[in-house]
């Protein structure tokens, strides 16, 4: 990788002066606020007094999750429970433009923080609501952690092999999903009310982002009747495509989803005929035979290492991939030149590798201004922008209403 990137807390990126109040805990809401801090947003983190949860999701006894998804951040901590520490967000809100939090709905309102109060402190306010289900429906005061909307949104059922259990994603994949979402509808409001001149409520659930990956599932029940089923690496749609298994036990993806890549494939793997065998002549029929073709296909990978797979299929121009582990990504010499993974100091490890700051905008890209921050580490600057004193910060302090 490259030099340690450095981080200078007076660049400038596209969203500067853009001031987030971010609320929310774990991950979908700081995915949302990373993305805003990235491109230079002011995005203050109002932590609880015991930290955002974010905080103990350790790895090797540190704070890996914290550190890559609250960078370009700062915090806050304030017990809300107390007057005056409300009274001070309050005052922070009539100067903010983004509001976030994602607790179970109902509990800003019994907080007095509900929105039309915040909207009448600031009209334009835009506030984002995160929550599993959405803040109405027969399920919006249910707990929605990702887990269960995983499985809800029928991804689970999609995911994994036809005679097997149904498969959850390893990783936080509807709240990063409704992170990703939830900042496209806030830089969209933010260019709204720029034109209208007010702000607006986003109700935004972690189910309908991760079900609108599912594609036209709905459309395809209504008009055929068919439940899609598990099929694996495989796929219901197109043929050939999977994972097959290398001589030195290593793993190659393949798609071959157009006519011309299936032709360009079956001669690479020294079986040209098959694309004039009514089994295998088009896609449907590919489809419809998926196992012999996965068989035809499997039976040439495993006579080739995979440095020998993709020499071959890459010079065919099929179009293959290798399955990579993060010890494979970290070396590969496009994730170097690209630098999709950065070092990045840190104050207490020194540096540490994480992803780069993402899309790539060639005019106004985002800016590295400060690492993840202690718990607390700005009440005081905070609590001075919302107007308390140095007496009054002590004050509140010793009551226990902030860190």
């Amino acid at each position: 990788m490259a030099n340690t990137i450095r981080f200078s807390p007076d660049a400038k990126g596209p969203l500067a002066g853009i001031r987030v109040l971010d609320l929310s805990r774990l991950v979908s809401g700081n995915m949302l606020s990373l993305q805003l801090a990235d491109f230079g947003a002011d995005v203050i983190k109002i932590e609880p007094l015991e930290g955002d949860p974010l905080r103990a999701w350790l790895d090797g006894g540190e704070q890996l999750f914290w550190k890559t998804y609250c960078r370009n951040k700062f915090s806050a901590a304030l017990d809300l429970r107390n007057a005056d520490a409300k009274a001070a967000l309050l005052r922070l809100i009539e100067t903010a433009d983004v509001f976030i939090e994602n607790y179970r709905p109902g509990t800003l309102e019994k907080m007095g923080l509900a929105p039309d109060a915040l909207l009448a402190r600031n009209p334009r306010l835009i506030v984002v609501r995160i929550s599993g289900f959405g803040q109405t429906g027969p399920y919006a005061e249910l707990p929605g952690f990702g887990t269960l909307i995983e499985a809800m949104s029928g991804l689970a059922a999609r995911t994994g092999f036809p005679d097997r259990e149904p498969v959850l994603p390893p990783l936080a994949l509807a709240d990063m999903i409704a992170g990703l979402s939830g900042a496209m509808a806030t830089v969209t409001a933010l260019f709204a009310r720029n034109q209208a001149g007010k702000g607006q409520v986003i109700d935004l659930s972690l189910l309908e982002p991760l079900f609108s990956t599912l594609g036209p599932e709905a459309a395809i029940y209504q008009r055929t009747g068919e439940v899609k089923q598990r099929t694996g690496n495989g796929s219901n749609i197109t043929a050939p495509r999977n994972i097959y298994r290398c001589a030195d036990g290593k793993y190659i993806a393949l798609s071959g989803s157009t006519q011309a890549m299936a032709r360009r494939l079956f001669e690479t793997i020294g079986r040209a005929g098959m694309i004039e065998d009514p089994r295998f002549r088009t896609n449907t029929d590919r489809v419809r035979n998926r196992p012999l073709v996965d068989e035809a296909v499997g039976a040439w990978f495993v006579t080739k290492t995979r440095d020998e797979s993709l020499t071959q299929m890459r010079a065919a121009g099929v179009t293959v991939g290798p399955v990579y582990n993060i010890d494979d990504a970290v070396e590969d010499p496009h994730f170097r030149e690209r630098q999709i993974i950065v070092d990045v100091e840190d104050p207490e490890l020194g540096s540490l590798p994480m992803h780069n700051i993402v899309p790539r905008l060639s005019g106004t890209p985002g800016v590295w201004r400060t690492p993840a921050p202690t718990l607390g580490q700005h009440t005081d600057d905070i609590l001075r922008q919302a107007g308390l004193d140095t007496e009054a910060i002590a004050k509140l302090r010793a009551e226990g209403g902030c860190l």
